[in-house]
């Protein structure tokens, strides 16, 4: 049969050449071998076209949308600090999708500008990966025992836990639940990294996470929190949320800064990178539980309490919008089927653990801070100390505590003077009505993870 529709047809008719030409003149010649007439046999094949692009959805203007800032500075560096925080969230609240923000008194720049701080809430339409960061679920958990003390304790965690890079040797792996397990061979984003949730479940990371041990202000009684998130899956699913991210930039909203990029929720995608959340959210309380109850049955201790929460997450609201939070925690009510009235608050590693109650302040968009916070990267931090011995400042710093690093190498970057004044941050939260402090677990020691060093890869390959 002689072709009587043409690509220039379709061009003509104000089509945009693609793939889908073909079967779509196939179908038009089809429609004209039938005695259809040519306006018929066009808009034949011009319904094969995809649907338009929507228009792009343009930046707002800056200044429109304000946030709550939580913080004033004591000194020239926290004023520093509080102006790099401002310009970067000023770039984000530009981010269509955004509906309010806040940034907590631990706040401090990280990465490039307008992506959001470590101590900054976006509430959102959408879900946006940049805004949880790669550390997926970074939580802490808390485990109370009765008739133990620190010490044992310590040293069965010292014992049972594993920081650093990789995963657990394979005669040392743990098994997270061959249910969670089916779960990520379900998911579309999780569906290969079966064998990373088990390699890496019973490990803490590197940097600043930490197994830290003490006794309750209230009561004596012993406790034990960790902090770490969800390892290798979230680091991975994180890779593969901003990549899918970036594609709907892209098309939606390609203004947008690619650290802000979202995923619709409403479509396949978004339904799937949600469900992975909450199944990582499950691998990450099961992985601090199975180190609770490794180091408690190592110590002979019997626990009478625990809770836990994250604060490097995405949380939604019962208003429909979804609350991303990179170092804030969840202080409004019921923000998760598990949550109690209580969540922790580290500072540093020779400093009391805050254990809060949340207020829902609303210029906290429903959270208080996470911790301590920093004025100057590691990097700054290190050169500070230049000229002085590592060891010596570790000592100084963590007198009266049994505290360690779990490589050997003591870490400058980790040391209580890395971070804020711990004072400074009470006066915030009591200042600003973030959180209401019910009690706190005295340091008795605590491993620190820090730097690890040279991979053991890199160091081999040295010593050839």
């Amino acid at each position: 049969m002689t072709r009587i529709l043409s690509g220039q047809d379709l061009i003509d008719a104000g089509a945009r050449p693609g793939a889908w030409f073909k079967a779509a003149l196939a179908a038009g010649d089809a429609a004209l071998a039938r005695g259809a007439d040519f306006a018929e046999a066009l808009a034949t094949a011009l319904s094969f076209a995809p649907p338009l692009a929507p228009p792009a959805t343009p930046l707002r203007a800056s200044g429109e949308l304000p946030f709550h800032v939580n913080l004033y500075p004591d000194s020239l560096e926290e004023e520093q600090n509080a102006a790099a925080v401002k310009r970067t969230m000023a770039a984000l609240m530009r981010t269509p999708m955004v509906r309010a923000g806040a940034v907590m008194p631990d706040a401090c720049p990280a990465g490039v500008e307008g992506a959001i701080p470590v101590g900054g809430v976006v509430l959102s339409e959408a879900i946006h990966p940049g805004m949880h960061s790669a550390d997926v679920c970074c939580s802490v958990m808390i485990s109370i025992f009765r008739e133990v003390d620190p010490a044992p304790l310590l040293a069965a965690m010292q014992a049972v836990t594993h920081f650093g890079p990789g995963g657990r040797a394979p005669r040392d792996q743990l098994q997270p639940g061959w249910g969670l397990l089916s779960r990520f061979a379900e998911n579309p984003f999780l569906k290969d990294l079966g064998s990373a949730a088990v390699a890496h479940f019973g490990t803490q990371g590197d940097g600043n996470h930490f197994a830290y041990v003490g006794r309750l202000k209230s009561s004596g009684e012993t406790a034990l929190v960790t902090h770490h998130g969800s390892r290798a899956p979230g680091a991975r699913l994180y890779a593969r949320g901003v990549e899918a991210a970036e594609r709907h930039r892209l098309r939606l909203s390609p203004e947008t800064l690619p650290v802000n990029a979202w995923i619709p929720p409403d479509t396949e995608e978004g339904e799937a990178y949600w469900e992975a959340l909450q199944i990582l959210r499950v691998w990450t309380k099961a992985n601090h539980e199975i180190l609770h109850d490794l180091a408690a049955e190592r110590a002979g201790a019997t626990r009478i309490g625990r809770f836990w929460n994250e604060h490097n997450f995405v949380f939604r609201r019962p208003d429909g919008l979804f609350a991303h939070a990179k170092g804030a925690t969840p202080a409004f009510d019921g923000w998760a089927e598990d949550a109690t009235e209580l969540t922790l608050i580290p500072l540093n590693m020779a400093q009391p653990i805050l254990i809060a109650r949340g207020l829902n302040a609303p210029n906290g968009l429903g959270f208080s801070p996470h911790g301590a916070g920093r004025n100057f990267s590691r990097t700054a931090h290190k050169r500070k100390m230049e000229g002085r011995e590592p060891e010596e400042v570790f000592a100084e710093e963590t007198r009266g505590i049994e505290a360690r690093f779990f490589s050997g190498r003591v870490d400058l970057s980790e040391l209580p003077s890395a971070y804020k004044d711990a004072v400074s941050l009470r006066r915030h939260i009591d200042a600003y009505g973030l959180a209401e402090i019910v009690d706190e677990v005295l340091p008795y020691g605590c491993i620190m993870a820090g730097d690890p060093g040279e991979p053991l890869w890199r160091r081999k390959k040295a010593a050839a």
